[in-house]
């Protein structure tokens, strides 16, 4: 019996739940699916894109009396120091400019890579987003299944 799956949810940390809803739907332009409330400080918070089903994104807000100050400090310092979403566009330089407008702090402008044209933000939390335009090669690679990264 093959057991069926698929991505459903990326969780990323966040310190304060509206300001991070208010980054990815005014600024990102993405949509609320769910907010609900869970339980004294537990929050169910998600967005997606308004065109795309899944995955949704969780934005998340580390318990301190669940995990404790120092955890919660790790698990907001990793999604500073690792990238956590990759957004695909079909023009990164249009899309770098239009979310540069809206205010959305950039690390690097577009920079022309081996894969395509990348462009690096950061959410207000500090969790780290590539903007990604990909070469033909990598769209003809993924619709062939030619291999995949070890």
């Amino acid at each position: 019996m093959q057991v069926k799956t698929h991505l459903a949810m990326i969780p990323i940390m966040v310190r304060d739940q509206d300001e991070a809803l208010h980054f990815y739907t005014e600024k990102l332009d993405l949509e609320k699916r769910t907010d609900m409330t869970l339980g004294p400080g537990m929050r169910w918070l998600t967005v997606a894109p308004k065109d795309q089903k899944k995955p949704e994104i969780a934005l998340a807000k580390p318990d301190v009396l669940l995990h404790g100050q120092e955890r919660v400090n790790e698990l907001m310092e990793y999604g500073s120091r690792n990238i956590s979403l990759v957004w695909h566009t079909d023009d990164c330089h249009k899309t770098y400019e239009t979310l540069l407008a809206r205010g959305v702090r950039f690390v690097s402008a577009p920079t022309e890579q081996l894969h395509g044209v990348e462009a690096i933000f950061k959410d207000p939390d500090g969790n780290t987003s590539v903007l990604l335009e990909p070469r033909e090669v990598c769209h003809v690679a993924r619709k062939h299944r030619a291999g995949t990264a070890a």
